[in-house]
């Protein structure tokens, strides 16, 4: 799944095409993606006059460029100044929908989940001493951002007062270069120091970046040490994330773990049942026991699956049957492993973890850092793809097929003889699944 940091850097490389350097460094330099969900992309820059030229002038490009990458209509939301607060917080007009979907309430429970959702809704109730940090673990898909904005949702109508801090993992490193570039650290510090709850979702994604690690580390012990409560998500457990320092896993690890499993055919039976309740769908029992025994891996999918039959029904004018049903989803029946990624998404994802940018892996700059993750990248891209050693090395300034291999092989022999080196490929293999 992309970030809003990820999708926001398309947008404003689709818009180069379109717009001048002067202008995209004028209006666009400090504007940054807080959140993207709901068929809406939510943006922030500090200048309210910057606000009503983006509004005024270049909303229309913005969509536009969304409606490329995602083939569907997108809302913009710009935040001006003192308005990134509120729709952090307390909930602008307008965020009501999509704030709305995750809450306890719809959140369904069953033995896969159970604990995680007990605790969660402990953590709400103010249970602070025996559940922080509370860490909730466990593959893409299986609700652990919905506990974590049901978490937010109850405790911003309980205490309206209280600051409330959400930041995804690649966020609050992309948040913290841009402050040492720009020289606002102190601000930085203030925004995440102060939270009275603080969430962050995809943890893992700091593991590994050394400055990050520093930065985060001394942010939860300054909150940590005020009895300030801290949830945390993630795709696996501290103990499984290598890369990430020892004194932050052991902090981790002094609270709560809670991990979801993938859903079993009861609580899957109530996920189709709930979802087509609130869509106001009515599916026969045979269809729904279809979609259960069909679509295993997670709530994302069964959830997209009840989606599609309703948009099947509606775009096909067909009634809802088994074999009408099986139609609508043949092709989400897919095994997990049959997910390929992109080579986009590949070179995307090894550039963060080695905090560089994907323009620094395709071009030709040469440092050693750069160098081994751009070799990283290729070895990826040829084990997760299908795509030729030519088509490979087209994707980058420069390269041929013959220095594709010979990266590639560097990588293998660096497995082989490696443990540490052979995590850390498991690590960026792992974080580029998660984007599924």
């Amino acid at each position: 799944m992309n970030s809003a940091s990820d999708v926001w850097s398309k947008v404003l490389k689709i818009l180069s095409t379109e717009l001048t350097s002067t202008a995209i460094t004028t209006w666009f330099d400090d504007c940054q993606a807080i959140d993207i969900g709901d068929n809406r992309l939510v943006i922030h820059t500090p200048s309210n006059f910057k606000k009503d030229v983006i509004e005024g002038r270049f909303i229309g490009s913005v969509k536009s460029a969304l409606k490329e990458l995602f083939s569907g209509d997108f809302d913009v939301l710009v935040l001006g100044e003192n308005e990134l607060d509120n729709y952090m917080h307390k909930e602008i007009p307008g965020t009501e929908a999509s704030e709305g979907e995750f809450t306890f309430e719809r959140f369904v429970v069953g033995n896969s989940n159970k604990f995680a959702h007990a605790a969660a809704k402990a953590v709400a109730e103010g249970q602070i001493k025996n559940f922080n940090p509370l860490f909730i673990y466990g593959e893409s898909g299986l609700g652990k951002t919905h506990l974590l904005h049901a978490i937010r949702h109850a405790v911003s109508i309980k205490h309206p007062e209280y600051n409330i801090v959400y930041v995804k993992g690649d966020d609050f490193t992309n948040e913290l270069i841009n402050a040492v570039q720009i020289g606002k650290n102190v601000e930085f510090r203030e925004k995440y120091r102060g939270a009275d709850l603080f969430l962050m979702d995809d943890i893992q994604f700091i593991a590994g970046k050394i400055q990050t690690q520093e930065e985060f580390f001394h942010t939860f012990n300054t909150l940590y040490e005020a009895n300030r409560q801290i949830v945390f998500t993630s795709d696996r457990p501290p103990n499984e994330m290598t890369r990430l320092e020892d004194r932050l896993k052991t902090r981790f690890e002094s609270g709560l773990l809670a991990d979801i499993q993938p859903p079993d055919y009861e609580t899957r039976m109530a996920i189709i049942k709930n979802k087509a309740q609130q869509l106001g769908l009515f599916l026969p029992d045979d269809v729904s026991t279809y979609i259960a025994e069909n679509m295993t891996s997670n709530v994302r999918q069964i959830e997209g699956a009840v989606k599609k039959v309703m948009a099947y029904r509606d775009l096909m004018n067909d009634s809802i049957t088994v074999s009408s049903v099986s139609k609508a989803i043949k092709d989400m029946l897919k095994e997990k492993t049959e997910y390929i990624p992109t080579s986009d998404l590949i070179i995307d994802e090894t550039a963060k973890f080695y905090s560089l940018t994907s323009d620094d892996l395709r071009g030709q700059r040469r440092t050693r850092n750069t160098a081994l993750a751009r070799q990283i990248s290729m070895y990826l891209v040829r084990k997760l793809t299908n795509l030729s050693l030519k088509d490979i090395g087209g994707l980058y300034e420069g390269r041929d097929h013959t220095t594709v291999l010979s990266s590639i092989r560097r990588i293998e022999d660096n497995i082989k003889a490696s443990a540490s080196f052979s995590q850390t490929i498991k690590d960026i293999t792992a974080n580029i699944n998660s984007r599924n």
